[in-house]
């Protein structure tokens, strides 16, 4: 049995799906790294043993893997092929984000988008021309944004809100004026991937989870 070649199967939003937008690697890779991760908040009280866990939501999956190509008997550039990866990160004018791809191995079958490639040049020719490659790929996991929301519960698709983030209003503000509880500012920190509220940009959408 001939050995399959992995594949990367590129959805560009085509209604006719065009083959020679997808890339077959030039040689399968030796292994491969998937990441799975959840958020929870945890909320201290005392005399308890340890916090109460409460889910915030699910980070989605991380599939990382090394990826490598050789065009030394050709006398090829190399990057003809890499090129390919990093156009991945391109953004689509049509999609207005970069394509959702698969990457197929095996009974692997893994959709998501190229969040990172790193790409290290390790042959050339005299020319100075390069012809061998190893580049490092993280696939993060992608599901339609409209399939998304179906999994949240009535009660919370009905009160989800947008608002937009006033000149020096804080989480807290907000979380006060939508909640009357400004200590649920987590909440909506959360649910717009806030890290640091003191970094947020005047003008910013907001969702605002379970707001009446």
């Amino acid at each position: 049995m001939a050995l399959q070649k992995a594949m990367i199967l590129v959805n560009k939003g085509k209604k006719a799906k065009d083959p020679e937008d997808d890339i077959e690697v030039l040689f399968n890779p030796t292994e491969y790294t998937l990441d799975t991760g959840n958020t929870y908040n945890w909320m201290k009280i005392p005399s308890l043993s340890m916090p109460i866990g409460q889910y915030a939501h699910g980070n989605g999956s991380t599939l990382s893997v090394d990826l490598f190509f050789d065009t030394y008997e050709d006398r090829t550039d190399v990057r003809d092929y890499t090129n390919r990866i990093m156009a991945l990160m391109e953004k689509d004018s049509t999609l207005r984000r970069p394509p959702v791809c698969r990457f197929v191995w095996g009974s692997l079958d893994f959709q998501g988008v190229v969040e990172k490639v790193t790409q290290n040049f390790i042959m050339f020719l005299d020319s100075g021309i390069p012809v061998r490659a190893k580049l490092k790929v993280s696939f993060k996991s992608w599901k339609d944004p409209d399939e998304l929301m179906k999994e949240l519960p009535p009660s919370k698709v009905k009160t989800v809100k947008q608002r937009v983030r006033k000149q020096q209003e804080e989480l807290w503000m907000i979380a006060d004026q939508e909640y009357e509880d400004p200590g649920r500012w987590r909440e909506i920190a959360d649910a717009n991937g806030i890290d640091n509220p003191r970094r947020m940009a005047t003008g910013r959408k907001l969702t605002v989870p379970g707001a009446d």
